[in-house]
C-alpha cells in the first residue's frame, strides 16, 4: 500500500496493493482533520480511499460556518475518474457533508454515515452569529436553527438535548432536510447513547424518509454506544473538544464490529 500527500486541500491517500475499483472519500467530524486512520484501514482492505482537512486550514473557515459541499465535491469526481464506483463516509458533522456529498453527486454509488443527521445545522460564529455548516454553488444550505438561550447542565457538556429541543421547536425543519432519497444505498451506524446528538433517532428518520420513497436503508445500532463507533482495527480518538460523547470503549467497539460486515459489503 502506498501514501501520497494531497494539497490545496490538505489531505491523504492510500493506495491498495490490490484495488477493487472502489473509491472512497472518507471526512472526520467537527474538529475537520485528516482521518488518516480510517482511510488507511479501507486502503487495507482494497479500497483507493482519502481524508481530507476541512476545517481550519488554507483558506479554510475557522469553523463551520459554512463549509463549500466543492470540497468534497471536488474530490468525488476526481475519484470517480479512477474508479469504478465511489463511496463517501463521514462522521458526525461529516456524516452530514457525506449524506449531501451522496444528494448532490451523481458519481456517489453509497453514501456511510457514522453517528448521522437528516437535516442541516447551523454553526455558532466567534460574533455570535448563527450561519449553515453548508454551502453548495456560494448559497448556504437551509437548516434548523439551535435554540437560543439553552445552556448545558452537564459537565462535561452533553448537547443531546439542544439538538431534541432545536428539531422539535422549529415546525419548518423539513426546509432542513438532506434529501436523503437521492442516494443509491445508504448505510447508518449510530449509538443509542450518544450524548452529542440523538444520531439513532437521526437514522431512524433517514430510513424513515427513504422508505418513502421505495428504497431501503441499512441501520447499525447499540443501545450502550455513544457518539464514536471503533471500527475493527481503529485505533480509539480521543482527541477533539470537550464534551460528553456517551457509550463506553467496549460498547462503541461492539458497534464498529456490528457494523463493519455491512461496510465491508459496499466496500
Amino acid at each position: 500500500m502506498r501514501k501520497i500527500a494531497l494539497a490545496q486541500p490538505e489531505g491523504v491517500r492510500f493506495i491498495p496493493d490490490r484495488p477493487s475499483g472502489t473509491g472512497l472519500l472518507t471526512i472526520a467530524g467537527s474538529s475537520g482533520r485528516i482521518d488518516a486512520d480510517r482511510a488507511r484501514l479501507f486502503a487495507e482492505h482494497g479500497t483507493l480511499a482519502e481524508s481530507l482537512r476541512w476545517l481550519g486550514g488554507t483558506q479554510q473557515p475557522a469553523g463551520p460556518w459554512p463549509v463549500p459541499l466543492e470540497v468534497f465535491l471536488d474530490r468525488v469526481v476526481a475519484l470517480a475518474c479512477e474508479c469504478d464506483r465511489v463511496v463517501v463516509c463521514g462522521t458526525s458533522f461529516g456524516a452530514e457533508a457525506a449524506l449531501l456529498a451522496g444528494c448532490y453527486s451523481p458519481s456517489v454509488s453509497a453514501v456511510i454515515a457514522f453517528a448521522p443527521s437528516d437535516v442541516v445545522w447551523p454553526g455558532i460564529t466567534r460574533d455570535g452569529r448563527m450561519v449553515s455548516h453548508w454551502s453548495l454553488g456560494g448559497e448556504a444550505l437551509p437548516f434548523v436553527p439551535l435554540c437560543r438561550g439553552w445552556e448545558p447542565v452537564e459537565d462535561p457538556p452533553s448537547f443531546v438535548d439542544l439538538y431534541r429541543r432545536s428539531f422539535a421547536k422549529h415546525a419548518d425543519a423539513g426546509r432542513a432536510a438532506i434529501p436523503v432519497e437521492a442516494i443509491p444505498r445508504v448505510l447508518l451506524i449510530a449509538g443509542g447513547d450518544d450524548r452529542v446528538w440523538p444520531s439513532l433517532e437521526h437514522a431512524q428518520r433517514i430510513s424513515e424518509r427513504r422508505k418513502l420513497h421505495g428504497l431501503a436503508t441499512t441501520v447499525v445500532a447499540d443501545p450502550r454506544a455513544g457518539h464514536r463507533a471503533v471500527l475493527p482495527g481503529e485505533p480509539v480518538v480521543t482527541a477533539g473538544t470537550r464534551m460528553a460523547r456517551g457509550g463506553n470503549e467496549e460498547a462503541d467497539r461492539r458497534l464498529g464490529a456490528a457494523a463493519w460486515p455491512h461496510v465491508a459489503a459496499l466496500l
